[in-house]
């Protein structure tokens, strides 16, 4: 749940923030020994953290919730006032709130660029005043803006109390963070609370065990799923499926190595940005530094400069399937959301400026074409840089310029309008296309991504003869069309409920015997639907028809194949759907010829 930036601050996010402050307000109103840290807008809501002495309960929640709701009542007024640092800090000082005084001293010391985004806006001021805001009797250390009383703040729940280390730093001391929902009305936040609950069912930490797709292990690592026979098909066909797109258009699979040279990383410029990301492989055979690949585009590179290269050899393209790894927080895990071992569809177009275009367009075809077939619908977001930070990124703003007009154009030679800005949001070593995926229940996701890069080539020092007969810098182009596809497998399982489509499901069919009388002519059918690549899940079980039926149903078959003195021919099969209870009958050539449909042309049910 990612912090919103103070530049992106909307009508909503401003009753958030004040949200927060009630919440703030109603903590020292019940505890007024707390101290307070901070208290940013997330996605959906805020969280401000706090340190009392006494843990704080889901009980708890609930009594500082309905203060909150009071305090909403009071109509209190948010009043903002300015204040010299020295002031404010002696201010904080004598109300005992040592991490305002900690922030405000910061800001006197060193300025806003030791300061994430939520404690600038936090620390309320720039190097000469700070701004608080009075709540009623509440006062607050923040930059603002705020609503003009608390009867504007809409709807609210507090969600969850989770701990923090102040300033995110472990040898900091740790803090509560209360995090909650705001929305605009109560019909919003109602049907958050809905989407919430129905997410909880699809949970693919829970599914993804009672349908058998991956494990974790203590011996193994935290972060370092083990796909099971069953998740190795969903993967298979995932990766399949985007080969099958991009080949036509000139795609070609390469292999890298997993680890690699420090110096390849020093050389990209990785290891300035992402060093305490990396895991560091130690050899006894040699006094090189070696990593585990965070990422694959510098390794590319090199098949690129491994030989001369033409106008005529443009583009290259790149393709590959290939885990990296990042050594991520333990505490920030989760399922297969967040892991240390990541599977990237990972591709790199070198091309020619003129051929920037063109390739960006078959890129956005790709990917338009993969979500299509989830039923996913798509949304832009042109992510450029934070032109108040160009200390963060690669090159400089004659490149940066021109890598994002051609995205423009791009995009309006598409015919799309309606694309979002998402400044800061680029790469550090250029712009990019994101493709945000709304999933079954209206959540958001930001998979897919197209991004373009001056800088690589310039660094690497590639370079392609062109028709002039003069050398001349390649364009690098990243494009990932599901992304991770551990994070993509788990999305799918929420989407789906678990239930996949024919073509996707690891079990496409179950064969279920009436008796132990029947087990010949089932081990027959198993095997001729085996024959037609149809996958079949087969077991002589002494158990009841209606209990073989509900463990498939369980485990989402599509297709369920009831056995008995009817179908002893197999001439005509009983034919039940996943999810229905009423069976058909067909016979088996049509019904193989169903299946073997659904499968090629990627029906999304079955």
């Amino acid at each position: 749940m990612g912090a919103i930036k103070p530049t992106d601050f909307s009508q909503l996010d401003t009753m958030r923030h004040s949200t927060a402050h009630i919440l703030a307000a109603a903590v020292m109103e019940l505890y007024p020994e707390a101290k307070l840290g901070v208290g940013p807008v997330v996605e959906h809501g805020f969280y401000y953290d706090i340190d009392v002495a006494t843990p704080v309960t889901a009980q708890d929640l609930q009594k500082i919730e309905k203060r909150m709701k009071k305090i909403v009542q009071r109509n209190d007024e948010f009043r903002r006032e300015e204040m010299s640092l020295d002031e404010a800090i002696e201010f904080f000082k004598q109300h005992k709130q040592d991490y305002k005084v900690a922030l405000l001293k910061d800001l006197k010391e060193k300025g806003t660029t030791s300061m994430s985004e939520e404690e600038q806006r936090d620390a309320g001021g720039n190097v000469d005043t700070a701004s608080i805001y009075w709540t009623g009797n509440f006062i607050d250390l923040c930059r603002g803006p705020h609503v003009k009383s608390s009867r504007e703040i809409g709807a609210f729940k507090l969600k969850s109390v989770a701990g923090a280390y102040w300033r995110g730093k472990t040898d900091n001391p740790m803090l509560q963070r209360i995090y909650g929902y705001a929305f605009a009305t109560e019909a919003e936040l109602e049907a958050h609370l809905k989407m919430l609950e129905e997410a909880e069912k699809r949970d693919h930490r829970k599914l993804g065990q009672e349908l058998d797709l991956f494990v974790f292990s203590p011996l193994v690592g935290s972060g370092l799923p083990l796909f099971t026979e069953r998740g190795v098909i969903l993967r298979e066909k995932l990766e399949e499926f985007v080969t099958s797109l991009q080949e036509p258009f000139g795609y070609r699979r390469v292999r890298i190595p997993h680890i690699a040279k420090s110096d390849l990383y020093k050389t990209s410029g990785h290891w300035d940005k992402f060093e305490d990301d990396l895991f560091h492989v130690r050899s006894k055979k040699t006094d090189d530094e070696f990593v585990l690949k965070p990422m694959n585009c510098p390794h590319h590179t090199q098949i690129f400069a491994s030989q001369p290269r033409s106008y005529r050899d443009l583009p290259i393209r790149m393709a590959e399937v290939t885990m990296v790894y990042r050594d991520e927080n333990t505490g920030q895990l989760q399922g297969l959301s967040r892991v240390r071992s990541i599977t990237q569809d990972d591709a790199h177009v070198f091309c020619a400026m003129e051929q920037v275009k063109s390739e960006v367009k078959v890129v956005q075809k790709v990917i338009s074409k993969f979500y299509k077939t989830f039923a996913m619908p798509l949304r832009v977001r042109l992510s450029v840089r934070d032109p108040k930070k160009p200390e963060a990124y690669l090159g400089g703003d004659e490149v940066w310029q021109k890598a994002e007009d051609i995205l423009r154009q791009a995009l309006k030679s598409e015919g799309i309008k309606d694309y979002e800005i998402g400044v800061g949001e680029a790469a550090f070593y250029g712009p990019k296309l994101d493709f945000i995926a709304k999933d079954a229940i209206g959540r958001e996701w930001q998979l897919a991504t197209c991004q373009l890069d001056f800088n690589l080539p310039e660094r690497f020092q590639l370079e392609y003869m062109g028709e002039d007969g003069v050398k001349h810098r390649p364009v690098m182009i990243h494009r990932a069309v599901l992304g991770s596809k551990e994070r993509f497998i788990g999305i799918l399982i929420e989407h789906y409920a678990g239930a996949f489509p024919t073509w996707l499901a690891p079990v496409q069919v179950q064969v279920i015997p009436v008796s132990k009388m029947h087990f010949a002519v089932c081990r027959k059918l198993q095997k001729q639907l085996v024959s037609e690549g149809i996958r079949v899940g087969y077991d002589e079980l002494r158990e009841t028809v209606g209990y073989q039926i509900r463990k498939a149903e369980k485990q989402k078959v599509p297709y369920m194949l009831v056995i008995g003195d009817n179908e002893k021919s197999l001439k005509t099969l009983n034919v039940r759907l996943r999810g229905k209870k009423k069976e058909e009958k067909m016979t088996l050539k049509k019904f193989i010829d169903q299946v073997k449909e659904n499968v090629a042309k990627r029906k999304a049910k079955p």
